[in-house]
């Protein structure tokens, strides 16, 4: 029988009531499975402060070990009844929690922050989470098993902060290593390096993590547990008449995770694609009820059907003005690499005959500005930042490939008098995209909602 491999992440990992949700599900599969686990909430944050107060004053190594011995004593107290395994429990913690000291310190004493030590120590999440789940699930008489990536081999390129699973060196370990009818427990957001060296998978890798491993070992699903309904046709805040979509192909899921929807990391699919792994979506308020809310999976048909309209605040443009910037041979080569030497991710790229306009993360704008003025490229005569604004998508296979659907969306948006500062269509066979100032956004979303599924 192929496992499944279930996903639990930070959201269903902030109180006791989640972790009694947690157990009730597992019991619910009542089989052998492969769970993976993000850190519990909040804690790759305050380990990502922690760095830099360690590195400041050794004061502040005490007070962070210290104040994680009492957040992780606590829950072994609220989960664990008896007071011998609870003991016995909290030891092995403790003992995680000293190696994650001893690289705190190391950190104060060298006064730098090394991307290897950084990686290992921002890992310290996760692997406290397994820990602490399969502790307490053995409480609960439920047999299971800590399987960490550096003992399983889900091994990487090496790339610190942003690493990517080399399945070539990966496949034969892990599936050896799961093998075994028990379920184990494994710490998402990390794999190793061929030099065994931890490096991390990205911010929120724990679903891409949780993808490797399910292709890994030929899983018979990867199954997501949020506190979501699924997927729905828009926000359900911001729309309180958006349906649930019950079906997505992989291009479908892949663009939403883009553009903004907070189901699944973008990564997640990639390593499902070739074996046709489904995705199935649960909801943890309905723990112990194995009926998947959204399916995720190969589509082999090409029609109109839409799926959902979707945002993000978090992408800001930098527009590139001069005389022939959009044409002339090793401008947008030279930016492109500039930005890559400082790890600067461009989401796309639009150019014009006189600007070249580069999408960017939010965070990363300022930045991007300071290191154009300090490394001036031939032909830009100006930098332009545009932050403040929203990406809204349409998404849906085939939208392309049906005529006029794509220039509804603008035309419905433009007839509400918000100004469209950038439009972008072809670029994905399943999105067209357009870009408005942050206080329009709303009612964008709206007009394409209403324009597109309501009154269907």
């Amino acid at each position: 029988m192929k496992k499944i491999v279930v996903k639990f992440g930070g959201s269903n990992l902030k109180s006791k009531e989640d972790i009694t949700k947690i157990i009730k599900t597992i019991e619910g599969y009542n089989r052998p499975l492969v769970i993976v686990v993000s850190a519990f909430y909040g804690i790759t944050n305050y380990l990502t402060e922690g760095l830099e107060t360690a590195r400041r004053d050794e004061s502040h190594v005490g007070e962070i070990i210290t104040f994680l011995k009492k957040l992780k004593k606590e829950t072994l107290e609220e989960n664990i009844s008896d007071p011998g395994l609870q003991e016995e429990a909290y030891n092995l913690v403790k003992e995680r929690l000293e190696e994650l000291e001893k690289y705190l310190l190391g950190i104060h004493y060298i006064g730098e922050i090394p991307d290897f030590v950084e990686d290992r120590v921002l890992s310290y999440g996760e692997k406290l989470s397994s820990l602490l789940l399969s502790l307490i699930l053995k409480s609960h008489g439920i047999e299971a098993v800590e399987a960490q990536p550096e003992e399983i081999g889900l091994v990487t390129d090496g790339a610190f902060r942003n690493a990517s699973i080399d399945f070539e060196r990966s496949r034969n370990s892990v599936s050896q290593a799961l093998n075994n009818d028990t379920i184990y427990i494994v710490p998402g957001f990390y794999g190793v390096s061929p030099d065994r060296k931890i490096t991390l998978l990205g911010r929120g890798g724990s679903d891409y993590s949780a993808a490797a491993i399910a292709s890994c070992i030929d899983a018979e699903y990867l199954d997501v547990w949020k506190d979501v309904n699924g997927y729905m046709s828009a926000d359900p805040g911001l729309i309180p008449g958006a349906v649930r979509v019950k079906n997505l192909s992989y291009n479908e899921a892949a663009e939403l995770s883009y553009f903004g929807a907070k189901i699944l990391h973008p990564r997640t699919v990639e390593p499902l694609l070739d074996q046709g792994i489904p995705v199935r979506v649960f909801n943890i308020n309905r723990a112990g009820i194995i009926d998947p809310l959204s399916i995720i999976g190969p589509d082999e048909t090409i029609g109109s059907t839409l799926k959902s309209v979707t945002y993000s605040d978090a992408f800001a443009v930098l527009k590139l003005e001069g005389a022939g910037v959009g044409i002339k041979e090793g401008i947008l080569a030279r930016v492109t690499t500039l930005f890559d030497r400082n790890f600067i991710n461009i989401k796309s790229v639009v150019t014009s005959q006189t600007a070249i306009n580069i999408y960017l993360e939010s965070p990363d704008l300022d930045r991007a500005v300071s290191l154009l003025k300090e490394n001036r490229v031939h032909t830009i005569t100006a930098v332009v930042p545009y932050d403040n604004l929203s990406i809204i998508a349409l998404v849906g296979d085939g939208l392309i490939h049906s005529q006029g659907l794509a220039y509804r969306m603008i035309g419905a948006v433009a007839e509400q008098g918000i100004d469209l500062k950038i439009v972008s269509i072809g670029a994905s066979d399943s999105a067209a995209y357009c870009v408005v100032d942050r206080n329009d956004r709303e009612e964008a979303v709206r007009v394409i909602h209403r324009t597109f599924f309501e009154g269907l």
